[in-house]
């Protein structure tokens, strides 16, 4: 089942970070790759996922590994 979600970071200070999540990101099974979208000036991220490949907790996780704190998540159906 496609969800997509909208992911709140602290704020990015760099653009090279945009990559960085980006890349991580579209390394996940599940993850739709032409969806993942870095919002650098609101510090989003927007990506749409297959909830039977991949938890957000999973996308959770690898955006934190990455040195990224999340905030908060939202996710809905698509």
């Amino acid at each position: 089942m496609m969800k997509q979600a909208v992911i709140n970071l602290e704020s990015l200070s760099c653009p090279s970070c945009l990559q960085k999540i980006e890349g991580g990101l579209k390394r996940l099974d599940g993850v739709e790759k032409d969806s993942v979208e870095v919002l650098f000036n609101s510090s989003r991220v927007r990506t749409n996922f297959d909830a039977d490949a991949v938890s957000i907790e999973e996308i959770e996780k690898s955006i934190e590994d990455l040195g990224y704190p999340v905030v908060r998540s939202r996710v809905k159906a698509v």
